[in-house]
């Protein structure tokens, strides 16, 4: 990451640890296993999205907050209950053990629940932003639909639904522009939103650009789960595998798996063109999706 991704990464872990309740305050052990869940060492994709391109149009941190918090709260929840015995039955994420591992199936189930609630209580409650009650509204549309039947949840249902199948690419790509690409799209969103952005043209670009690198995400984490080091990925390698799970190198194989994440990559700063020099830190980031070690 650059030294400004690295800055705003920061940002974003001081802006969930004001967020969260403390962890003092009862239900103690609620509390604690939220912290867990989204403290650990992560590496904010979805918030550093929201900053990138809240910053592109001028916007300050400080207008970004919400919507950065937001996200990276519905991801540290979709990841607590994808760890859980009856989703992906994972014991290591992030390099310790799962949440539910930690604190119990039932404990993490609900800070999971708390966890996706507070994301929605957060955006609504923001009065730091002065943004109106239109585009809030909005924002929460965005963040809702990321996260339903049509977005996140949507995808992990067909991911459960294609264990042991063998899907085309095309399937494959649906699952996973519901399941790892509605949130990054919608992370680009909100962000656009909370700058103010209402140039048709502009949304258009970023909508595909977080298209292309939600898709490269994923494409990233399935070579990953086979040529990557579980000291340096913090999760279970090869699970996919073990688990018959269709994965871009199961269907395509590892180089035209490659090569597919170096196209979307390519499309991505393409698309970013009309931006000029204001989108630096979102080709920033899609470089290092595309190349990234965990």
């Amino acid at each position: 990451m650059t030294p400004t991704l690295r800055a705003l990464a920061a940002h974003a872990d001081a802006a969930l640890a004001r967020s969260l309740p403390a962890v003092q305050q009862p239900p103690v052990e609620l509390h604690r296993a939220m912290h867990y869940a989204v403290m650990g060492a992560g590496k904010r994709m979805r918030p550093l999205l929201v900053y990138a391109t809240g910053c592109a149009f001028g916007a300050p941190l400080e207008r970004l907050d919400a919507c950065a918090v937001a996200v990276e709260v519905i991801h540290a929840y979709s990841l607590v209950h994808d760890d859980l015995p009856a989703m992906d039955d994972d014991d290591l994420r992030r390099g310790r053990p799962t949440c539910h591992i930690e604190f119990g199936e039932a404990m993490a189930i609900l800070a999971g629940d708390a966890l996706q609630a507070l994301a929605f209580e957060v955006l609504a409650n923001d009065s730091m932003a002065g943004i109106d009650a239109r585009t809030r509204l909005e924002m929460l549309r965005v963040l809702g639909h990321a996260c339903g039947s049509h977005g996140m949840a949507g995808g992990q249902a067909l991911d459960l639904a294609a264990v042991g199948k063998l899907l085309s690419a095309h399937d494959l790509e649906r699952m996973h522009v519901h399941k790892t690409g509605a949130l990054i799209r919608a992370s680009v969103r909100l962000g656009a939103l909370a700058a103010g952005c209402s140039d048709p043209s502009l949304l258009g670009s970023l909508e595909r650009y977080g298209h292309c690198i939600g898709l490269a995400f994923q494409i990233r984490d399935d070579i990953l789960d086979v040529e990557g080091e579980v000291e340096r990925i913090g999760k279970t390698l090869g699970k996919d595998a073990n688990q018959a799970k269709p994965t871009y190198p199961a269907i395509l194989g590892l180089q035209a798996s490659a090569a597919h994440l170096a196209e979307l990559t390519e499309e991505a700063l393409n698309v970013l063109e009309p931006m000029g020099e204001s989108a630096r830190d979102l080709r920033d980031l899609a470089r290092f999706i595309a190349e990234r070690d965990n």
